[in-house]
């Protein structure tokens, strides 16, 4: 009697690996395109002044020691600027970055769970666990990650 309240009880539980999902999704949607389209014109940027800054910085250091004072204080004011600016951007560019990652995350993860709880609700499973957070996992529990991934496509 209790090995088959046990098994009925396996029955209703399920394990998905959402590090696959979420992996295989993101890639299938084309996240990392959308987000090189949407940042690759300020990466460019950022690239091409610190480019001209380190121009700048090697031309002080090789030819600082020869320039007349106000010219090596003028590009001493120049360089102090530049690093400000791409100090600035840079921080800038990486806040945005990140924001629009977690954004596109969000609707990643929203469309996944949907899909969980379809498959689930389908398939009579009245619990879904991480596959990584399962301490120990029987072959008697379903692994539902597959069917998932067909649903979210």
């Amino acid at each position: 009697m209790a090995l088959a309240t046990s098994a009925q009880a396996a029955d209703k539980i399920a394990v998905v690996d959402m590090n696959s999902l979420f992996q295989q999704v993101a890639q299938t949607s084309g996240v990392s395109q959308k987000m090189k389209s949407e940042f690759g014109s300020r990466a460019s940027e950022l690239q091409r002044l610190e480019s001209d800054l380190q121009t700048k910085m090697q031309r002080y250091q090789r030819d600082g020691s020869t320039m007349k004072a106000a010219e090596r204080s003028k590009l001493e004011k120049d360089i102090q600027s530049q690093r400000q600016q791409l100090a600035q951007k840079g921080q800038s560019f990486e806040q945005d970055q990140a924001r629009r990652s977690n954004e596109e995350r969000a609707k990643l993860m929203t469309r996944i769970q949907a899909a969980v709880k379809k498959v689930a609700s389908s398939q009579g499973v009245d619990l879904v666990i991480p596959s990584n957070a399962a301490i120990y996992n029987s072959s008697d529990v379903k692994d539902i990650t597959a069917d998932v991934l067909k649903q979210v496509k």
